[in-house]
């Protein structure tokens, strides 16, 4: 290993060839040199593709319909998912501060901050838990009412899913032990919330706007 603490040659082995001191190189990292980076990245395609496919769906039977929503009163209300959908804006904030704070390994930032963007997305739960009474029929009702509630349904799943993640790193990062992969994981879990608000617009818009448009 060199003084400089670079990945040096080692001693030949049996057969001749050098062999390479790699114990100077950092046992994790951040972005795409990390494979937690790749698999968040490849779950994101997965559940895009399979949101995709559900809008796809609302849109196919909105075109075989004279009246849109069929068979209910009305579209949803708009006051409960405008109001988490500002929410979900206003999380953005935190959540990018407390990703560079980790990407930095900045502890205190991040248990700053950290915290900031949970209280963000209980302040969802809450809300979305109204938003299912508001969408003015039940999963049962007809097709479009099956779809209307899968595609809220899914986007809570990843919604609660990255809650409970965000709470036991929070957890992990006062109580202990702190560990540099530890910072790696809370990066990623911030990654993971940016597709969580980005693919919630077009189901906004889907759900709440689309039968106002069309």
């Amino acid at each position: 290993m060199s003084a400089l603490g670079v990945p040096t040659l080692g001693a030949p082995t049996a057969e001749g060839r050098p062999t390479i001191d790699v114990r100077p190189l950092p046992p994790f990292g951040f972005g795409h040199r990390s494979i937690l980076w790749w698999a968040t990245l490849f779950l994101i395609m997965i559940e895009t593709m399979t949101l995709a496919l559900i809008v796809a769906s609302y849109f196919y039977l909105r075109g075989r319909e004279v009246a849109w929503p069929p068979g209910i009163t009305g579209p949803p209300w708009l006051v409960f998912g405008t109001l988490n959908t500002l929410i979900l804006l206003g999380s953005v904030v935190p959540n990018h501060i407390y990703k560079k704070k980790a990407e930095q390994m900045d502890l205190r930032g991040v248990r700053l901050w950290l915290p900031v963007a949970l209280a963000f997305g209980l302040a969802f739960v809450v809300v979305r838990w109204f938003e299912f009474s508001a969408l003015n029929c039940d999963w049962n009702v007809n097709a479009y009412g099956s779809v209307v509630w899968v595609l809220l349904g899914l986007h809570t799943v990843h919604l609660v899913t990255d809650v409970l993640d965000t709470a036991v790193l929070a957890a992990l990062l006062f109580i202990g032990p702190i560990e540099g992969k530890r910072f790696v994981d809370t990066a990623e879990n911030a990654y993971y919330w940016d597709f969580v608000v980005g693919i919630w617009i077009p189901i906004y818009l889907t759900i709440y706007w689309a039968p106002r448009w069309l």
